[in-house]
């Protein structure tokens, strides 16, 4: 009987070789991230897609860049078909297909990136330059096109290389990433002139070395200067609550008296240790709070037994003149359970919170059970004070949007407070890439900052980015932390991403001395 030989032909005709360093480099950069956390991989991880695509045509660059991105956002990502499929209560088909999609949209920003840089020289030391600034100048576009999904930032994936990850004090995390992709593309750069041009790779490891030691040195001189400040800082003691409640009975309205239960519980229990500000999750309650007035009581009665401010989140409504108009919410009460002051979320979730262009698109409903929709809260609403402290509230994934929590400490906040639903991501490493952006909203800002989550992950990050606490996911958890009031206003916070803003401006004009100037010089001398 004649045997099947799976030769390299039939490989090759369904995914060819020169494929593979692309593949490679998704994996290898996606290793870096929360999971699995071995961030040093970060710095060369795009080494072999760089040096893949050199010698490739635009078309070839195209199509690597998107198996690249394509195998990086579907190890970052995959727990989108958990939260599409066990709690959207969508298909399993049409649940991985939503992911290959959300895989490809992501995908397609380092297609572009793989094609654009193909068209540089790679021979000129300024290459490395513009690789990094277009890098972060598709990291800003993402930001903000189609509403704005910055998740999975390359920066992200340092959130525990401390002194690394200072800089973004004057940078913001596309600083971080602009480091991480011009470290790369060095190295790429010596890869490619092994045996061909040694001043290239002395040059170039001269470089990485200047490039490690100014960043660091910078980290660890900031550090110390921002210990400084913390160490003569007022503190402001802050309790937050994971109830821990489960998505699939969250809504349910048999489970809500056992909901409240476990906050009370956690609440009175915390409380002991005379808190300034008691933190309940998002949507903590199931129920209008204000309008269910037998359930509303309840919630007033713990807040005054307590004894301190509450922040508590809450799904709310009000009746315009046209229609009613739904909100996700954040109330501030006092130990007299007086409303004090409220939030509401500004940036939605697509698809999720709201349906974009609804009169359009309304046939394609929402992709998550038990979603409302939801009306977008007023962008020049303040920071909540409470005791000695202004809290800027951002709640679920607006912690991943760096420019709320720079317009909030813009606008007075002394202390940053996030509050979220993460039981949609499941047992999976969302929760702690969702966690990690809080590391770099504090270092920017150089304010504390404290997070509650239903199911985790709650805790406390300081000025300097460290973890000063935090809870395991899916347990009922209190913690307690002492943190410090600073009012620094950092580069970052006075003047925002600017430095992504420069990197937009620089690519135009690295391109410009490299293929204009740089050859009519060539000719002339």
């Amino acid at each position: 009987m004649k045997s099947f030989n799976f030769n390299n032909n039939v490989l090759i005709r369904f995914f060819p070789a020169y494929l593979f360093p692309a593949c490679l480099s998704g994996f290898l950069l996606a290793l870096a991230f929360p999971g699995v956390n071995f961030y040093p991989i970060a710095f060369i991880g795009l080494v072999p897609l760089l040096v893949s695509i050199e010698k490739m045509e635009k078309k070839e660059r195209f199509f690597a860049g998107l198996v690249a991105g394509f195998a990086h956002y579907l190890i970052l990502i995959y727990w989108f078909l958990i939260t599409m499929h066990t709690y959207g209560k969508l298909n399993i088909i049409i649940a991985g297909s939503a992911l290959i999609l959300m895989c490809l949209y992501f995908a397609l920003y380092f297609a572009f990136f793989s094609l654009i840089i193909g068209f540089f020289k790679y021979n000129s030391l300024f290459m490395p330059f513009f690789a990094a600034s277009l890098w972060v100048s598709l990291e800003y576009l993402r930001t903000y096109i189609f509403s704005g999904l910055p998740w999975g930032i390359t920066g992200y994936s340092q959130y525990l290389n401390n002194y690394f990850i200072q800089i973004a004090d004057i940078t913001g995390v596309y600083g971080i990433s602009f480091f991480i992709i011009l470290i790369n593309a060095l190295v790429a750069m010596i890869v490619i002139n092994l045996k061909k041009d040694n001043k290239k790779i002395l040059l170039s490891g001269f470089y990485i070395l200047i490039i490690f030691i100014a960043v660091f040195s910078y980290g660890i001189t900031r550090n110390n200067k921002i210990e400084t400040y913390i160490d003569k800082a007022d503190n402001t003691k802050i309790a937050v609550i994971q109830g821990n409640i489960r998505q699939d009975v969250k809504w349910d309205k048999r489970y809500v008296s056992e909901t409240l239960n476990k906050y009370f519980v956690l609440s009175e229990k915390v409380s002991k240790e005379n808190p300034d500000l008691i933190v309940w999750p998002e949507t903590a309650l199931p129920f209008y709070y204000g309008f269910a007035k037998d359930l509303s009581g309840q919630v007033d009665v713990c807040v005054r037994k307590a004894k301190t401010n509450f922040l508590i989140g809450s799904p709310a409504f009000k009746k315009s003149k046209t229609k009613m108009e739904y909100y996700n919410r954040a109330y501030l009460l006092n130990r007299f359970s007086i409303e004090t002051g409220k939030y509401d979320k500004i940036h939605l979730v697509p698809f999720g919170e709201y349906v974009p262009l609804g009169k359009y698109l309304s046939f394609l409903g929402k992709l998550t059970a038990q979603s409302g929709d939801f009306t977008q809260g007023e962008y020049d609403t303040q920071p909540l004070q409470f005791g000695a402290g202004n809290a800027g509230i951002l709640i679920c994934y607006e912690i991943i949007f760096p420019a709320l929590s720079k317009n909030f400490v813009q606008k007075g906040a002394d202390i940053l407070i996030t509050i979220t639903n993460d039981a949609w991501f499941g047992n999976s490493s969302a929760a702690e890439q969702h966690f990690s952006t809080a590391v770099f909203r504090a270092i920017e800002n150089r304010r504390s900052l404290a997070r509650a989550a239903n199911t985790g992950i709650s805790g406390f990050v300081d000025p300097n980015g460290r973890v000063s606490e935090k809870s395991e996911i899916f347990v009922g958890a209190s913690l307690v932390h002492d943190l410090p009031i600073l009012k620094i206003k950092t580069f970052y916070t006075i003047f925002g991403d600017v430095f992504a803003i420069f990197c937009s401006i620089a690519i135009i004009i690295c391109f410009v001395v490299n293929r204009i100037l740089i050859p009519k010089l060539e000719k002339k001398f």
